[in-house]
């Protein structure tokens, strides 16, 4: 598994400032976007790190376990434990009942590849690093379930994105994160999305609204209009003398529900009445005609 340094990756020393690790942030997401680089598997890989590293360092509490543990930094945790373990045996039954504090950082070091080999014999089963990823998508990417391949920490893995998938919403692929540790589990990952939208429906949980403009004459007098719905037409009725603002609902026009099969929200359809602008000499005559009437 490659190291990364989460410094290194946003150009910056371990004395940035939060402001510092924001700025970085920002900057470097916007240059490697997958938007602004279209099938560039080293952009879409950069911007894996780059917002890997953001996570990570972003984090007060994070950042003081990866300053003090490197890449190891989500195992300081299970590190700890150990120690206090360790003491408290040590406290009860002496100094053969556990290990010394040297003993623990060769035990720590062997686990990721170094230490003293007498404790070879001694090793404790650690779970694997979990990892985060965020993929960004758009509206239309998330209304059919479909297959996708993501590049993670320099592995590609193949994962289905169920239909209905919601923007900031968090999945587990179990045992997709880092190898475990003297044979322990491995971790899983993280999939955060990031939903652009680019349709003209906004999107409000599974239900979708839609703004239609209507003609003046269309709104008095009544008639047919065609209305695109987010993966077809339907022909809808207006009713003489419709006013503006009015909404129709389509039932079951909306968008998917999540992980359940041909189940659909709502669409709402709201008439916008468009005012006819410059009118001719005889429209104007026919108007005030009509405004007298009234």
């Amino acid at each position: 598994m490659a190291i990364i340094d989460y410094y290194k990756v946003l150009g910056l020393s371990k004395k940035a400032t939060e402001n510092d690790i924001k700025k970085a942030y920002r900057k470097l997401a916007r240059k490697y976007h997958p938007d602004l680089n279209p099938n560039d598997k080293e952009a879409e890989l950069k911007f894996t790190q780059i917002n890997e590293a953001n996570e990570v360092l972003s984090n007060p509490e994070n950042r003081k376990k990866y300053d003090e543990y490197g890449e190891h930094w989500q195992h300081a945790e299970d590190y700890e434990k150990a120690k206090q373990q360790n003491r408290y045996q040590r406290s009860t039954s002496g100094p053969a009942g556990g290990y010394s504090e040297e003993d623990f950082s060769d035990i720590f070091g062997s686990m990721f590849g170094g230490g003293s080999s007498r404790f070879q014999d001694r090793q404790v089963k650690f779970r694997g690093q979990d990892f985060n990823a965020k993929l960004q998508l758009d509206l239309k990417d998330v209304y059919t379930t479909h297959k996708r391949t993501l590049t993670v920490n320099n592995k590609k893995i193949r994962i289905t994105i169920p239909a209905g998938v919601e923007n900031g919403q968090i999945i587990k692929i179990k045992d997709h994160g880092g190898q475990g540790v003297n044979g322990g589990p491995n971790g899983d990952l993280y999939i955060e999305f990031s939903i652009t939208n680019s349709t003209p429906f906004k999107r409000d949980g599974n239900h979708l609204y839609l703004s239609v403009e209507l003609d003046l004459y269309k709104a008095l007098l009544g008639g047919d209009i065609t209305v695109n719905t987010f993966d077809s037409k339907v022909k809808l009725n207006i009713k003489p003398e419709t006013q503006n603002g009015t909404k129709v609902k389509l039932k079951g026009k909306g968008f998917p529900k999540y992980k359940k099969q041909d189940v659909f929200g709502d669409l709402y359809v709201t008439y916008n009445i468009k005012i006819p602008t410059k009118l001719s000499a005889k429209e104007k005559e026919l108007f005030t005609e009509l405004s007298k009437l009234r």
